[in-house]
């Protein structure tokens, strides 16, 4: 019984330097309350920092070391606490500018030592009990707000998903959509102010994007739920979905003069026009489009590649990223297109994790409803707007990072703040104060560093509050290059004035080597970790065009019988048996020599030789033939082709070998080829009907595991 009423206690945290002091609030309070101890101002703004509005009363001394009591008062109204845990200030000085100095920096009482038990009990409970009740007022307009909201998310959902369901996609398309659109317009909000975009309007678009399909209830269901390639004809028809959500927002009988509707209107007939002019149904360019379609259209193409669908399977994050950075998907803003390869470490995460969102948007709702108790007379854009603002913008700044040294700067009181995983980095506590003339910091970096840092903070605007800056920090007696990525902060006077910063450190030679492990998975197969068939096509054409001179052979190796080992064990096993081969290619061939994955259980070698080359085939050949993966038999069939023979022209060189694999395989797998003259004239003449293929077309182009 103890626990459990102890669980629900209200929190008071004691700051004060003296031990005494502690102890004697403790035991007058220690029965009715939990209670926190605090020795200094540093360790109370730690403790706020760690429990924020659980603590429901601060009992504050005004003389302490480190950092006082008034520079915490002006630490909490900077962080907006003191508007949500009341403070009753304890001094033996009751001079009236220090208790008028204690009320201007919102205070709630004010308690003189010595201390008489009473008094103390009958303040503290007093005001316990008033926020008590402004803390269940506020989460009950929360609530309501909150329900509002989720009501009107709703219906668009509602109607949103008819759609979907309709169009046989998945029922998380709409939900992605929204999360998408609304990381893209925080990430660009955060990177340029050429599209002007409030937070209102980021909102707006975010709903409103659950409508970009919305006239694809009009598609005849045969063209819509197509499993294959659609006609020319029937891609036409498709197209017209895109006029049809427009015309239905127009034709609404009411509020279609609403932002929102005039909002889903322009996402739903422009979300596919492309940047280069491209697109339809209007063949709009570059920022002719509008952003919100413009964003929508980079979310929607995302999730179609990620997703399953019925005419494809789903691509991989890596891929689809690729793609569209590619130009496979259609031409995008490029300002888009670089959001989209920053965020791309993190995208996939966000998704997973949006489930988390419910939470989050109900909080938002509680601070809309604390900050509509407190200021009755803002209008509510302008309450959203002033009450989110800071919040939001430190939200997006560190959603993106990871395992990064992560800091918050403020000038008054001169103070930085360090996320837990960075300060364990750098040997510093999580808050120090002064830091500039802090030893350990002037350790890790250099005076002249820390003023030309903050010079170029102190010279960014409202504006354009971001800077970069390399620095060289001194670690563990080593020394390492960070890029320092900050943004400045800034109060919304006139003129405004800078308060500190937010930002992160990032260990340049570890990001290289991030960004080359993301260039390797672009280069190699993810199952064999060989290099896969574009990478290995662009490796042989710089080698041959290194050497015009040299002796090359290009070999298609061809796992037999790999379809039993799918059917007979799995396709765990059956991946297990690809990774295995390509071991064993991998130790039949020097460094220098290139091996490949082709795709499905086709393999590519490249080799360079000088004396005779049949010797050197044999053994790959030999010593790969007639070993065994746990039980299953390895058996192979190769296609070789030597430049000497057939030129050095990639694709003829390619194509020959995939000719001679062909005569192979015709003639009862398990054995080496290499072309000559004699099998082109073999494979022109072989008539379809025998179960041949025209010479042109060879058993590479025909196989569906490389297509």
């Amino acid at each position: 019984m103890d626990s459990i009423k102890t669980e629900h206690r209200q929190k008071i945290l004691i700051a004060d330097d003296s031990e005494m002091n502690r102890s004697i609030l403790a035991d007058m309070l220690g029965e009715e309350y939990e209670i926190l101890e605090a020795e200094d101002g540093v360790k109370a703004v730690e403790a706020l920092q760690k429990y924020g509005t659980a603590i429901d009363l601060v009992l504050l001394d005004i003389v302490m070391p480190e950092m006082d009591g008034f520079e915490v008062l002006t630490l909490m109204n900077k962080k907006n606490w003191i508007e949500d845990i009341p403070v009753i200030m304890i001094s033996a000085e009751s001079a009236p500018t220090h208790v008028e100095r204690a009320y201007n920096l919102g205070a709630t009482d004010f308690i003189s030592r010595p201390f008489n038990g009473l008094v103390v009990h009958r303040r503290v409970v007093n005001t316990t009990l008033l926020y008590a009740k402004q803390k269940k007022l506020v989460g009950l307009v929360a609530e309501q707000i909150y329900e509002k909201e989720q009501q009107s998310k709703l219906m668009i959902d509602i109607l949103s998903h008819i759609v979907e369901f309709r169009n046989g996609e998945s029922g998380q398309h709409v939900l992605h959509i929204r999360t998408l659109t609304e990381l893209f317009l925080r990430h660009l909000s955060l990177k340029t102010d050429r599209y002007q975009l409030s937070r209102a309007d980021m909102a707006l678009i975010s709903t409103a994007s659950a409508l970009h399909d919305i006239g694809k209830i009009s598609i005849p269901g045969e063209v819509l739920n197509k499993p294959g390639r659609l006609t020319n004809e029937e891609f036409e028809i498709m197209k017209t979905h895109t006029v049809v959500g427009s015309q239905m927002m127009d034709n609404l009988p009411i509020h279609n003069d609403e932002p929102l509707v005039k909002v889903a209107r322009a996402i739903c007939r422009w979300h596919h026009e492309r940047y280069d002019g491209r697109g339809y149904p209007d063949g709009l360019k570059g920022d002719d489009i509008p952003i919100a379609a413009q964003i929508v259209a980079l979310a929607d193409v995302y999730d179609a590649l990620t997703s399953e669908r019925v005419y494809k399977k789903a691509f991989s994050h890596e891929t689809a990223v690729q793609m569209i950075m590619d130009g496979q998907c259609g031409a995008f803003n490029p300002l888009l297109l670089e959001c989209l390869a920053e965020m791309a470490d993190r995208l996939a995460g966000e998704l997973s994790s949006h489930a988390s969102r419910e939470g989050a948007s109900r909080l938002e709702m509680r601070s809309v409803a604390e900050e509509m108790h407190r200021h009755e007379e803002l209008s509510a854009s302008e309450r959203t707007l002033q009450l989110l603002e800071h919040e939001r913008m430190k939200y997006s700044f560190f959603a993106a990072m990871s395992q990064e040294i992560q800091f918050e700067f403020t000038q008054v009181p001169p103070m930085i703040t360090i996320n837990t995983w960075g300060a364990n980095k750098l040997g510093l506590k999580e808050t120090v104060i002064d830091p500039l003339n802090n030893e350990r910091v002037a350790a890790l970096l250099s005076p002249e560093e820390i003023t030309e840092l903050s010079k170029a903070l102190h010279n960014t605007t409202p504006a354009h509050p971001v800077v970069s800056f390399d620095a060289l920090l001194h670690l563990d007696g080593e020394e390492r290059w960070y890029q320092i990525v900050a943004r400045a902060t800034w109060t919304s006077d006139e003129p405004p004035q800078y308060t500190g910063a937010i930002g992160k450190a990032i260990d340049i030679h570890e990001s290289r080597m991030k960004l080359d492990a993301l260039e390797r998975m672009a280069s190699h197969d993810p199952l064999t970790g060989l290099y896969n068939h574009a990478s290995a096509k662009q490796q042989i054409i710089g080698r041959m065009d290194e050497r015009p001179g040299g002796r090359f052979a290009l070999a298609i190796v061809d796992l037999d019988y790999f379809k039993s080992a799918n059917d007979s064990y799995g396709h765990i096993f059956g991946d297990r048996v690809l990774k295995f081969l390509a071991a064993k290619l991998c130790e039949s061939i020097r460094e220098v020599d290139i091996a490949a994955r082709v795709g499905g259980d086709e393999f590519l070698l490249f080799l360079e030789y000088h004396g005779e080359f049949e010797p050197i085939i044999s053994r790959i050949f030999n010593a790969i033939s007639g070993c065994s993966y746990e039980g299953f038999p390895i058996s192979i069939s190769m296609g070789v082709a030597r430049t000497e023979v057939v030129g050095t022209g990639y694709e003829t060189l390619f194509h020959a070998a995939d000719q001679a694999l062909y005569t192979v395989k015709r003639s009862g797998r398990g054995q080496y080829r290499f072309y000559d003259d004699t099998m082109h004239q073999m494979l022109s003449a072989i008539s379809p009907i025998d179960g041949g293929v025209p010479a042109e077309k060879g058993i590479h182009e025909e196989s569906e595991d490389t297509k």
